[in-house]
Parts: C-alpha cells; sequence; structure tokens
C-alpha cells in the first residue's frame, strides 16, 4: 500500500473515531447522521473534519470554553495516539476549523437540540415533581458576543440609564428548565432588540399537558397566558400589582378566584376573561408582597401555601444558567466566535455541552438513589475535561459506565466505584478542592488567549 493512501486512511479513521465519547451517549452517531442528511448538510466528500465530527467538535467546545478551537481538537485526538500507534496526529488549522465550521451552519445544531434535548426526569427522580405534574421553569438570560462588524449590526447592546452602551453586543435567550433536573430544553434564541415575551412565544409550544410551568412577574400578559394554557401545562406565574384581578370567589385556602382581562377602559373590564386563581402573600423577613397567579382553580388539588412554596423552585432556572453561562461558557467571558451565524452555533453547542452532562448527572443520581441537585456540577465538568481524551477510544457503552462512576460522587466522596481503584478515587475527589468560580478563574487562566476566524 502506498505511504500516501496509508496514512490518508489513517486521518479518515482518526475523524470517524475523534467523536467517540461522552457525547455519543446523549447524541447517538445515527440521530448526528439523520440531522445531517435532513438539513443537508451531510459531507459529500471526505474531509480532514467531516460534518459529523464537526457536530460534536461544536459540542466539545462547549465542554471546553476556556480552550483555544485547536487544543479542543488536540484534546479529542489525544486519545487515538495509541491506536494509530504515532506520537503525533493531524491537526487542523484555525482557518480550517473556522471553515469547517462555516459551511455547518447553526440548522444542525439548532436541529439536533430540538430534537435531542428533552426532559429527562423519571418518578424516581427527586424533587422534580408536584404531586403528578412535572415542574419546569420558564426565563431568559443573554450572553455577549464579540464585537465585531457582523456581530454589531446582527445582535444589539443593552444601554445604560445614562444612555452608555455595553462594550459587547449580547445575544438574548429564553428557555424550559426541568426544576429537577436542571435540563434546559426548548430555548429560543435572537438579538438583545427582541425581547423576552417574543421569545417565550416561541418556546411555549415546548409545554406539554402534565408539566406546571414557573415564571417571573415580566411574562404574564393575556396573549402570552392564553396561548401557555391552551398547551395543557398548569400555570404558576409572578404577576405585577398594576394587572387587576377582581374578585369573584373567596377559597378557603386563602386564595381567590378571579378573571385575567385582555383590556380595561374606564375601570371596567372588556370580554369574558379567563379563569384563574390568585394567590397573595409576604415573604418573612422582607417587606415584599408576592401575588401569583394559577391556572389550577381547585384549591383543593393544589392549596396556597403549596404553591407558594413551590413558586421558589423557580430559582433552579438561575442555578442552570449559571451552570453553563459560568462554569461551561467560563465567568465574565465572550463567546468565540465572529459571525453571527457561528454564534448562534456555539450557544447551541454549550446547551447541548449542557444537556449531555445533567443527563450524565441524572443517570448518577438514580443509579446512587440520590438527589441530582447534590451532584457537582463542576466536579461533573472536570472529571469529563479530564477523561474525554482516554474515552476517545471508548466504545459508547464502556464509555457510559466509567463516566457515570465518577459523575456519581460529590468532591468527597471516597468510596470505591466500580470503574476506579480505591487509590484513583482518592485522587479524583482530592482534585476538586475550590470553589465553582474559583475553580472558573483556574480554568480560565489556563486557555489561549483567543481564536482567529472562528
Amino acid at each position: 500500500m502506498a505511504r500516501t493512501k496509508k496514512i490518508r486512511q489513517e486521518e479518515e479513521r482518526l475523524t470517524d473515531l475523534m467523536n467517540i465519547g461522552v457525547l455519543t451517549t446523549r447524541f447517538p452517531m445515527d440521530q448526528v447522521h439523520a440531522v445531517l442528511e435532513k438539513t443537508g448538510r451531510a459531507s459529500e466528500r471526505v474531509r480532514l473534519l467531516p460534518a459529523h465530527v464537526v457536530m460534536y467538535y461544536v459540542i466539545a467546545l462547549g465542554l471546553f470554553r476556556p480552550v483555544s478551537t485547536q487544543e479542543v481538537l488536540r484534546v479529542l485526538q489525544e486519545g487515538l495516539k495509541a491506536i494509530l500507534r504515532r506520537k503525533k496526529v493531524r491537526t487542523a488549522g484555525a482557518p480550517a476549523i473556522s471553515q469547517a465550521r462555516t459551511r455547518l451552519g447553526v440548522e444542525p445544531l439548532r436541529q439536533l437540540y430540538e430534537e435531542g434535548v428533552r426532559p429527562v426526569a423519571t418518578a424516581r427522580t427527586e424533587g422534580a415533581f408536584y404531586r403528578d405534574r412535572r415542574v419546569v421553569a420558564m426565563d431568559g438570560f443573554t450572553l455577549e458576543v464579540p464585537d465585531t462588524e457582523a456581530n454589531r449590526a446582527e445582535f444589539a447592546r443593552p444601554q445604560s440609564r445614562e444612555g452608555t452602551e455595553s462594550a459587547y453586543p449580547r445575544i438574548r435567550g429564553v428557555g424550559l428548565v426541568e426544576v429537577g433536573t436542571h435540563v434546559l430544553f426548548g430555548a429560543a434564541l435572537d438579538s438583545y432588540a427582541v425581547g423576552e415575551i417574543t421569545l417565550a412565544a416561541r418556546v411555549v409550544p415546548h409545554l406539554r399537558a402534565g408539566m406546571l410551568c414557573l415564571a417571573d412577574r415580566y411574562f404574564p400578559g393575556y396573549a402570552l397566558w392564553r396561548q401557555t394554557v391552551e398547551t395543557g401545562a398548569e400555570l404558576v406565574w409572578r404577576v405585577r400589582e398594576k394587572i387587576r384581578f377582581p374578585v369573584e370567589e373567596l377559597l378557603p385556602d386563602g386564595s381567590y378566584r378571579g378573571r385575567f382581562y385582555e383590556r380595561w377602559n374606564r375601570n371596567k373590564p372588556l370580554g369574558e376573561g379567563i379563569p384563574v386563581r390568585v394567590i397573595e402573600y409576604e415573604v418573612l423577613g422582607k417587606e415584599e408582597r408576592v401575588r401569583l397567579i394559577t391556572s389550577i382553580l381547585d384549591w383543593r388539588s393544589a392549596p396556597a401555601a403549596e404553591l407558594a412554596a413551590l413558586y421558589h423552585e423557580r430559582w433552579e432556572f438561575e442555578t442552570a444558567l449559571d451552570e453553563f453561562k459560568t462554569h461551561l461558557r467560563g465567568a465574565r467571558t465572550v463567546l468565540r466566535s465572529q459571525t453571527p451565524e457561528l454564534v448562534r452555533q456555539e450557544v447551541y453547542g454549550i446547551l447541548l455541552a449542557h444537556f449531555a452532562l445533567r443527563g450524565l448527572m441524572h443517570e448518577a443520581a438514580l443509579r446512587g438513589g440520590r438527589d441530582p441537585d447534590r451532584i457537582s456540577f463542576t466536579h461533573t465538568v472536570n472529571v469529563v475535561r479530564r477523561t474525554l481524551p482516554r474515552f476517545a477510544a471508548f466504545s459508547p457503552s464502556g464509555l457510559e459506565s466509567a463516566a457515570q462512576g465518577r459523575a456519581g460522587r460529590d468532591p468527597g466522596d471516597r468510596r470505591r466505584a466500580a470503574a476506579l481503584s480505591q487509590r484513583e478515587a482518592r485522587s479524583q475527589a482530592k482534585a476538586e478542592p475550590v470553589s465553582g468560580a474559583q475553580a472558573s478563574r483556574e480554568v480560565e487562566g489556563s486557555g489561549a488567549a483567543g481564536d482567529s476566524g472562528a
């Protein structure tokens, strides 16, 4: 066999094998190829970076956010050196990586997110259900993007009260978080100039009967409330004081029934309105009065005190947001992509990476009989980052058992896992002595300064 042909075959084998790892347990190869065919982005000829490899690579960028694009590719290839019996493997340069990402575009990542990211809680998942309803929270988020001419034209900048603009444009998103597992699904992305209510209308169709949706005071409006109720999901949303709900019936649990009207004219409501139940209470230790409305009209099936306590689970969205904005993206850092198309691609990659980690943590929690909230997200991220090069040579089934064995332990856990020796388990536990914020700073400090073209 000619040497050039042998090298070409090795390189083709490399691109086929480098994606085997943590990501393939959540996004199987068959699913990735199906998405590429559906979106018309499958590679028509053999490349160093074919489309299915780039799909996994973009998700890996979310796992290794503080690291340069070339270094992430090296990390994925590291585990294959032993297979190829070579001291070095060929790594694409930054321009080639950028071109490969541009060829791929955002649509395959968006499609994979829409098809693959779903709530994962089961009846055994602690803290995921209120009675028989799956609890989810809806909220918005923003991410800073590089200050390039293309990004400035596509994404808006926030303005201060003094009229000054922020240093970077921002992309805005709204999504749903499964409270018990922190899985962020159904997200919609757009320019910062597009409001949260507009994006929420795109997110609402992801709600289903059997879900209970929590949202803060800035979301309730007649049109959005009607749209959301029509999905069959139940709602518990906080509302602002200026929205009026005339009392129709006082209920034994302290709540009352009223109606949500679209418009008022001279203190008189217009139309029939939507029936709601109103819950008002004060937060102890704070001079704050909270008013909730719910679509659950029967107070016996959801007493006011229980819904008031449940509403504060909405803050689980903020926890999930911190996970992918701080621990994956990197604290106080902007995204790396220089064009709007790649910005959106990168955000979907981060969301997919977050789901892969959260799915791993949920399975570990079920196996260990514990609440997913008790498993350290930072520890899981660090374990995956350390072990991904070795996992590149594993089959997906072998990888899954090994990864879950590590992710199933909190920092400090000294119990022996099936896949690890006692000494290695102790070493893993001792490697996580710092807080999440400090760990993010340390990881940032080790990354490359920037990327060209991507």
